[in-house]
């Protein structure tokens, strides 16, 4: 494990701590977060780590590493630039956007600029149509964003600036993105306090509230049942707490159906006779 700091050995450490004993290997996937924060994409050294800190084999880690596209596989520059081509974003000029950023930076899909700046790539689909041609930055949404308006934003992150999402929390570097992924707070001053919402995103809610509709029978001050037979104030922390619980009971350990090899057997011969 020889590479990584300390302090990521002490946090993949605090990562696991949050599972119980005999399922720490459910930590893999905020464990690769986590050493993604360090050396900005997850290295064979990183597969490693990963393998040494929960007893997994690099074959397991390296399978889901592969499997999941927020896990880069090669440097990654500080700002990860992508761009919606799919269906309704090209219908909107969204690869023309991409085209103009490709020229303009000099980089095609999943290459990196000179500077280690911008890595640029083509997304099949960011889920956000209603506000499309879109683009993210490390995930952070521009919306409706044009040739002139994305170039815009790239020459910015290269001047060292740190342009704020049409809605979410203000700009960060992959490696920070990546800590907060693992379970780390952003420590920066205020990084999750502005940024406003999306008006298509609250359009629903807005009618609701305009015409008075709400689910039938909804009380929001109906107390919420806890754990240890009590209730809790409807909108407190331990309110929230208990519909969490409630919402997300641990998975049974059980064998799925028609994995027991005596019954199979049994169920043949029922069948044959």
């Amino acid at each position: 494990m020889m590479g990584f700091s300390e302090e990521t050995r002490q946090r993949a450490r605090e990562v696991i701590a949050r599972y119980p004993a005999d399922r720490s290997r459910s930590a893999l996937l905020p464990l690769l977060h986590l050493v993604q924060s360090e050396e900005g994409y997850v290295s064979p050294a990183g597969v490693e780590f990963c393998a040494d800190m929960l007893g997994l084999n690099k074959a397991q880690v390296g399978a889901v590493a592969t499997f999941y596209t927020m896990y880069k596989r090669r440097p990654t520059g500080d700002y990860l630039v992508s761009v919606c081509t799919n269906t309704m974003c090209n219908v909107l000029g969204g690869q023309q956007v991409y085209d103009t950023l490709s020229e303009h930076l000099g980089v095609g899909h999943d290459e990196t600029t000179a500077d280690g700046t911008i890595t640029l790539e083509h997304a099949e689909c960011l889920a956000a149509c209603d506000y499309g041609p879109v683009m993210t930055v490390n995930y952070d949404f521009f919306d409706k964003v044009d040739p002139d308006s994305a170039v815009g934003v790239v020459d910015e992150l290269r001047a060292g600036g740190r342009p704020m999402p049409t809605r979410g929390a203000r700009l960060c570097t992959l490696k920070e993105m990546s800590l907060q992924l693992a379970g780390f707070a952003d420590p920066r001053e205020g990084a999750v306090a502005d940024g406003p919402a999306g008006d298509s995103t609250l359009r629903g809610l807005r009618l609701a509230q305009q015409n008075g509709i709400t689910v039938a029978g909804f009380d929001p001050n109906t107390p919420i049942a806890t754990k240890d037979g009590g209730t809790a104030p409807a909108g407190s922390a331990k309110s929230a707490e208990a519909a969490g619980v409630a919402a997300n009971k641990p998975a049974s350990d059980a064998k799925p159906a028609g994995d027991n090899a005596g019954q199979r057997e049994r169920s043949l011969k029922e069948a044959e006779k």
